[in-house]
Order: C-alpha cells, then sequence, then structure tokens
C-alpha cells in the first residue's frame, strides 16, 4: 500500500515538472517587457482608439514579435551549436 502511494506521487511530481517546462517555454521573454500594454499606451494621455494609441499598441506588438524571435534564434542555434560540437559540454 505503501509503496502504490510512493508511486503515484513520484509519478504526479514528475508529471508536473514536465507541464511546467512546457508552459515556461511559452513565456514572453524578459526583453520584450512585462508591462501592461494598455497601461503604458494610455500612460501619456492617449485615449483607447485614437490614432497614437493604436501605433503604441502596433509598436509594443512588434517589440514582442521581435523580442520572441531572437529568443527562439539563440535557443535554435544553440541547439546547432550543440549538436555541431559534441566534443564542447
Amino acid at each position: 500500500m505503501q509503496s502504490i502511494v510512493a508511486r503515484r506521487l513520484v509519478i504526479a511530481v514528475l508529471l508536473s515538472l514536465g507541464l511546467a517546462a512546457c508552459v515556461a517555454r511559452n513565456q514572453t521573454p524578459v526583453a520584450a517587457g512585462n508591462d501592461d500594454d494598455d497601461a503604458v499606451c494610455r500612460a501619456n494621455g492617449r485615449a483607447v482608439g485614437s490614432p497614437e494609441y493604436v501605433a503604441c499598441r502596433k509598436d509594443r506588438d512588434v517589440q514582442r514579435d521581435a523580442a520572441i524571435a531572437r529568443a527562439d534564434r539563440r535557443q535554435r542555434n544553440l541547439g546547432e551549436y550543440m549538436l555541431n560540437h559534441p566534443e564542447h559540454p
């Protein structure tokens, strides 16, 4: 009975770690900024729907997409380097 409980606990911990890794992969990189886009774009008195507000939101989207692309590219380059240079740990 005790071994069954321990086995289930180990399985639950391993599944939790695996799911946490998946969730962490889809997080926005720190370089993109973790600010609330709406609050940042409203900060200078821009009204929602105004051309300045829309441009601010588009700029923040472009910056975030670029940061995500850079992070993905760095990860891919690291993986390729590790495959091509197995002698370096």
